[in-house]
């Protein structure tokens, strides 16, 4: 820790490791347990959580990529458990996107030179590989994995669940428990392996399974497919967060091709 510069406005719980040549700015709060290892710049207005795990060449907090930035403070949050692996790189947030902060939760894996910019919202155990790139404004739900080399457009949605395979560009949003593939980006099927592993009994897989027949093969536009689902299928927890998802969508859902390989 002697070699590197921590600021001394810097609140580092007590067991936080730093390596050597590791920058750590003012207004930066490190929960216990955390390991920053060494060449990591961590800059102002910054807070991560605890046990997490910070690998070299890594650089949060850094002002956002946004011309429409006037030096207002604004945030990079970083919940528990959290892994992030070399030259990862998070900017904080914005003012004008009404968030002023970038947010990341807990149990999350950020694998290599992955860029996460202004104003995402990343939730719990959402898995990014390696040189994914999210857009200003991205929002990933709990569960999520994005293949390696994909990158969002701003203001889209990834929902929980959610397989997205590498290399794809996602330029509209993905509804929840879905794999998504091909180019353009298009629904693949119910992520069933995924469900299974947390642990979606086969009925449950099966009701998401004919929820999205109805929106991909039942011939409806979203609107009549949403109104459809509401009539024809008893409330349940999934069903209504895949309404929801879907009616709230300003960029609209990808578009279905190959729904023989569910």
């Amino acid at each position: 820790m002697e070699l590197s510069i921590i600021h001394p406005d810097a609140k580092l719980a007590p067991n936080v490791i730093v390596g050597p040549f590791t920058v750590i700015e003012k207004n930066v709060e490190i929960g216990e347990g955390t390991k920053i290892s060494n060449n990591v710049t961590i800059m102002e207005n910054v807070k991560i959580g605890k046990n997490c795990n910070i690998f070299p060449g890594a650089v949060i907090g850094a002002i956002p990529q946004d011309l429409k930035f006037q030096g207002e403070e604004t945030y990079a949050v970083i919940g528990d458990n959290v892994t992030i692996r070399e030259c990862v790189t998070i900017n904080r947030g914005t003012a004008a996107s009404g968030k002023f902060k970038t947010q990341i939760g807990d149990n999350c894996l950020l694998m290599s030179y992955v860029h996460v910019a202004h104003d995402c919202f990343i939730g719990n155990n959402v898995i990014l590989a390696s040189f994914t790139g999210l857009a200003g404004e991205t929002d990933v739900y709990d569960w999520a994995i994005i293949g390696g080399k994909t990158g969002t457009h701003q203001f889209t949605r990834i929902g929980a669940h959610v397989m997205v395979s590498g290399g794809s560009l996602v330029p509209k949003d993905v509804p929840p428990y879905i794999i998504a593939g091909h180019l353009p980006l298009s629904f693949g099927g119910v992520n069933r392996i995924g469900l299974r592993r947390r642990n979606f009994t086969n009925e449950k897989i099966n009701e998401i399974f004919e929820i999205y027949k109805v929106i991909y093969q039942g011939n409806l536009n979203t609107t009549d497919a949403c109104n459809k689902i509401e009539e024809d299928f008893p409330q349940t927890i999934e069903r209504n967060i895949i309404l929801d998802f879907i009616r709230s969508s300003k960029r609209g859902i990808i578009r279905g091709v190959n729904f023989e390989t569910m």
